[in-house]
């Protein structure tokens, strides 16, 4: 996110305006002497400017505020980054406000308005990409923005926290091959996303270092929810031969891909070993417990809320993405070949 610009002034509304700062006084304190026309003019443009009242800005300074968190969808993946902020928050008498990610289209600037003068003090989103005109109209309310794990990171420059996509992918093949499997299938997320691509990138660089060819088919690139596993791992099991072993590069896929191992009358992991991604509770909830790449999720909630409270005190940070470790972890779904 670009840096803060300065802060909005009443000279700098009036100015726009084309009138005099007395006039803008007045608009902001509700007088009735000025013109219909004007007073319109002026709101639009203290909106457009991002002009905060300095009532507002005292009595928030003198209050911890708020941080808004976005998420897209409520899972056990989600829920796990969203307990690490609100923990976070409440060391830092911060609350964290969970909400789902907001469609600003056509809103002009008035949300980010309302959202600063209301004592948001930063806006976290969950995988979601903000859009260029939001981070914008955030950027001029002086909001920064950190995104938790986005699928894309947006052109703007903005602050991010994920993990070691490619290392994940990378061990969690290595583990596979470490078994014997040679026949091993990659189950993907959305093709063009970034952590879909580091972590398929991290499959592929342990297959070809192996020295073992993938079949085009072992690939399916389509999403990372318990139907996309289901139907694309009914799809790599017919196949003529069918992988040994299946790295599902999302923990609900990879529960969808036992499923439909399990309709087929295979064994986990006697016949079919699986590897997901995440390691939340589902990983030990399924039968056997999913090996899996864990995913500090926790963490990444607290490193997101305390990098946004760093932000929004006008700290500089050390880095824009900040990636934290993943490790592999073996429970009972891989068996070797």
């Amino acid at each position: 996110m670009p840096g803060n610009p300065r802060r909005t002034t009443l000279a700098t509304v009036a100015a726009s305006a084309g009138v005099s700062v007395t006039t803008v006084s007045k608009v902001l304190n509700g007088r009735r002497d000025v013109a219909p026309g004007t007073r319109s003019l002026v709101q639009s443009l203290l909106l457009e400017h991002g002009y905060v009242p300095r009532s507002a800005r005292r009595e928030h300074a003198e209050s911890p505020g708020t941080v808004q968190l976005w998420v897209d969808e409520l899972c056990a993946y989600s829920t796990e980054i969203i307990k690490g902020a609100i923990e976070a928050g409440a060391e830092s008498g911060v609350a964290v406000v969970v909400g789902p990610t907001k469609d600003t289209a056509g809103s002009g600037v008035t949300w980010a308005h309302d959202l600063a003068a209301g004592g948001c003090r930063a806006l976290i989103t969950l995988t979601s990409e903000p859009a260029s005109a939001q981070l914008a109209a955030l950027s001029r309310v002086r909001l920064p923005v950190v995104v938790i794990d986005p699928l894309n990171l947006p052109d703007t420059p903005v602050t991010s926290v994920g993990a070691t996509n490619f290392a994940g992918g990378l061990s969690a093949t290595r583990h596979l091959l470490a078994l014997g499997h040679r026949r091993i299938a990659y189950l993907g997320g959305p093709a063009t996303t970034a952590i879909n691509q580091a972590r398929m990138h991290g499959f592929r660089a342990a297959m070809e270092a192996a020295g073992v060819p993938v079949p085009a088919e072992y690939i399916r690139n389509v999403g990372f929810c318990y139907p996309h596993g289901l139907q694309e791992g009914a799809a790599l099991l017919d196949l003529d031969p069918a992988p040994t072993a299946i790295f599902a590069a999302g923990e609900e896929s990879a529960l969808g891909a036992i499923q439909a191992a399990r309709a087929r009358g295979l064994r986990i992991p006697e016949d079919l070993s699986v590897v997901g991604f995440d390691d939340t509770e589902l990983a030990v909830m399924t039968s056997p417990p999913l090996t899996t790449v864990r995913q500090p999720l926790r963490q990444m909630g607290t490193v997101a809320l305390r990098t946004a409270l760093r932000l929004a005190a006008g700290e500089k940070i050390e880095s824009r993405h900040i990636e934290l470790a993943t490790e592999l972890v073996v429970r009972g779904s891989t068996l070797a070949a």
